[in-house]
């Protein structure tokens, strides 16, 4: 080698860290070799653990992803490792076929965040990266040749028909036969494909305002102008339900027969309900509905992210038999095989918008999914985000309201208020005394403060998110 570069030392002086969701950052600061170096640290660190030949990779809809699949790919090949490229598909797509096919996975995506942003996002052979693969990754140190040119993609299309499959197969033509279904496109990952899945299954499909610009779509914090489409999207076309995803395809968003948005955990709370699963892994935000239902044996809360939700299935797995995790953002992960229609549907311990989306279909007859929410107990969650608020302001704040809760709370608004209980876990997380919840975190994945507020009323909930958000930016 000339002149080698280090991986530890590109990757450090790129700014580029882990989020809760693969490393992320401005498209300028994943340069060619950046890129490069992320992939052959990865590499490295999988070596050590697993043997392979292969490497899969595949893309979401951003302007700079090719780019960035491209530079992974050059570097393969300072390996000798052949690349298998499957274009763009829904993360969950790239990861169940790289986990049947056990070879490591990179997955080019920066799911909702702005356009402007991308990552990479790593599978192991056998499921998503550890937090202690993350720090292997930007501990290694391999020596690479600068990247000077960049290879032609080809695409392999197995990955997306593997996907559709998976769950095509479950059921016979009629499982939707009647149902009117909107799939509101924008520029998800996986829009090529849904339409397909459901009419397979015999709905009735009508595609919903595809964009040729990238749209960032956040599952948790839905605006105001999306809200609005579902409620006249639904009159307009007379639909029983209508199905999105972020930009990655790992979330889902699903509305119902009124055009009313569901939360993600309330979504993943009904799945897990008609999967029959016995242990529950989910993330500290999510909504107090899921033990009040006591429709599971267990139940583990843990930080937010998916890779503390995965740590938890391997103790749960010792314990139970059937094994799930959601996040409040939708995506759902199945942590073991389940049986499904007397099928066996194997596990995919990774986020995935479809499983929720279909179960929930599958299970709703002639009522409506409306119905199925209003039978849950009536807890709601409201959240929303201040963006370009710098983290190290967002932890400044947490860290005052950890030392003095009440002081914080009188500072956003609630000094009338009495705290029944504070929990750290991730952010700052307060119940007070009605059992109303109002949560504070920092995003993983952008410069964002993040509040989440649950109570028994919508109104109550979003009311106590926007006061909190307002006071928030006057400290």
């Amino acid at each position: 080698m000339i002149n080698p570069l280090s991986s530890s030392k590109v990757i450090q002086e790129s700014g580029i860290q882990f989020g809760t969701s693969g490393a992320r950052g401005l498209v300028e600061n994943f340069t060619v070799d950046v890129c490069a170096a992320f992939t052959l640290a990865f590499i490295q660190c999988m070596a050590l653990q697993f043997e392979f030949k292969k490497v899969a990779l595949a893309i979401d809809n951003r302007p700079s992803s090719q780019f960035m699949a491209k530079a992974c790919i050059k570097a393969l090949e300072q390996l000798g490792i052949d690349a298998i490229y499957y274009g763009v598909v829904p993360t969950p797509a790239l990861a169940y076929i790289s986990m049947q096919d056990r070879t490591p996975c990179i997955m080019i995506t920066g799911s909702h965040i702005p356009f402007d942003r991308n990552g990479l996002k790593f599978y192991r052979p056998d499921g998503e990266i550890s937090k202690a693969d993350e720090q292997a990754i930007l501990n290694a140190n391999v020596l690479f040749n600068r990247i000077t040119d960049l290879p032609e993609l080809v695409v392999s299309l197995l990955a997306a028909t593997k996907y559709i499959s998976r769950y095509t197969e479950l059921f016979d033509d009629s499982l939707l036969l009647g149902k009117r279904i909107g799939i509101y496109e924008h520029s998800s990952a996986g829009r090529d494909l849904y339409a397909d899945l459901f009419t397979t299954l015999g709905a009735e499909i009508i595609t919903l305002e595809r964009s040729d610009e990238f749209v960032p779509i956040d599952t948790e914090a839905v605006s105001e102008a999306d809200r609005l489409k579902a409620l006249n999207w639904s009159k307009k076309y007379n639909l029983d339900a209508i199905f999105s995803t972020d930009g990655d395809g790992d979330r889902p968003l699903i509305a119902d027969e009124n055009g009313e948005w569901l939360r993600g955990d309330i979504l993943g709370l009904l799945c897990s309900t008609v999967l029959n699963i016995e242990a529950l892994a989910v993330p500290v935000s999510c909504n107090t509905a899921i033990e009040i239902s006591n429709s599971f044996k267990h139940i583990e809360r843990t930080k937010i992210g998916s890779p503390y939700v995965i740590a938890e299935f391997e103790k749960l797995l010792h314990k139970y038999q059937s094994v799930a995790g959601f996040e409040a953002n939708g995506g759902y992960l199945l942590g073991s095989d389940v049986v499904v229609n007397g099928k066996i549907l194997k596990a995919l311990p990774t986020r995935d918008a479809v499983l929720p989306a279909l179960m929930l279909l599958a299970s709703v007859g002639n009522k409506g999914i409306s119905h199925l929410v209003e039978a849950l107990p009536k807890r709601v969650t409201y959240s929303d985000r201040v963006q370009n608020f710098a983290t190290e302001k967002s932890l400044a704040i947490l860290n005052e309201g950890i030392a003095d809760p009440m002081l914080l709370l009188s500072k956003l608004g609630f000094e009338s208020f009495v705290i029944k209980n504070v929990d750290v876990t991730d952010g700052l997380r307060i119940t007070l005394s009605d059992d109303d919840v109002l949560h504070l975190r920092p995003s993983g994945n952008a410069p964002e403060l993040r509040c989440y507020a649950e109570s028994s009323d919508i109104a109550n909930a979003k009311s106590n998110v926007n006061k909190a958000l307002a006071n928030v930016r006057l400290i």
